[in-house]
């Protein structure tokens, strides 16, 4: 993982940067005081987790991470701050952590192990897709025949009442069952059920663009058609996506 220290304070700079490099692989890849000195490294840069202070210049660490929020692919947010009245608005921002000041070398350790168990978990998920390309495979119906599909070729299905439909690149089936039955035959590691009438094919996702309620719209590869992801979906979804 790759991290940079957003911290105003050098001895606060200092020892956290020390316990980073002493109990976790994560690289620092910078260390900064101001806002939007960040900002502006960030839109050359990408990282995997912001240690961010919030009283800092230029930009406060809430309004920061706002500005963040609306990025496609976010950083993990992890508030190491003395404010403690800011914890709600951390909270709606789906920051991973809210740390207060003065912390404890305990609670650093604790923090890093849950930002590398995390990091773990995503590479393992990502390790597993693409060791098993196309290994899968499923009967569709069109036209009273069952056409045996691929699973990499299915790009998302759509509930209708009790049937199912279900769309490739060219082709569009129906399946004679409800969405919950049909996503129960797909392999998890690739599909994701975002809404109550879809299911997507998390390999197909080309763009990630956020609608309104803090949800999003999936506009898919070499289909027009644009996919959106329901509120209760929202947390989940970002997970997967390290959103």
């Amino acid at each position: 993982m790759k991290a940079i220290i957003v911290e105003d304070e050098v001895l606060a700079q200092q020892e956290l940067s020390w316990l980073i490099r002493q109990h976790s692989q994560i690289a620092i890849e910078g260390v900064f005081d101001d806002g939007l000195d960040v900002l502006k490294y960030l839109q050359g840069n990408h990282v995997d987790v912001i240690f961010l202070d919030i009283n800092i210049p230029s930009f406060n660490g809430i309004l920061l991470a706002q500005n963040i929020s609306n990025f496609a692919k976010k950083p993990l947010i992890v508030f190491i701050t003395a404010c403690k009245e800011h914890a709600v608005d951390a909270f709606e921002l789906e920051a991973f952590d809210y740390i207060l000041k003065p912390w404890s070398e305990m609670r650093i350790i604790t923090l890093l192990r849950k930002l590398e168990n995390q990091a773990h978990h995503h590479d393992a998920l990502l390790n597993t897709r693409a060791s098993h390309p196309a290994a899968h495979s499923i009967n569709l119906v069109k036209d009273e025949r069952i056409i045996v599909t691929d699973i990499s070729d299915i790009y998302y299905a759509e509930a209708h009442e009790k049937l199912t439909f279900v769309y490739t690149r060219r082709e569009e089936y129906v399946m004679s069952m409800n969405m919950s039955e049909f996503c129960s035959r797909l392999p998890e590691e690739y599909f994701f059920r975002c809404h109550r009438s879809y299911c997507i094919n998390l390999s197909k996702i080309h763009e990630i663009e956020p609608w309104f309620n803090n949800t999003y719209i999936l506009k898919l590869r070499d289909l027009a058609f644009q996919i959106p992801v329901s509120r209760s979906k929202v947390k989940a979804f970002r997970q997967l996506m390290r959103l």
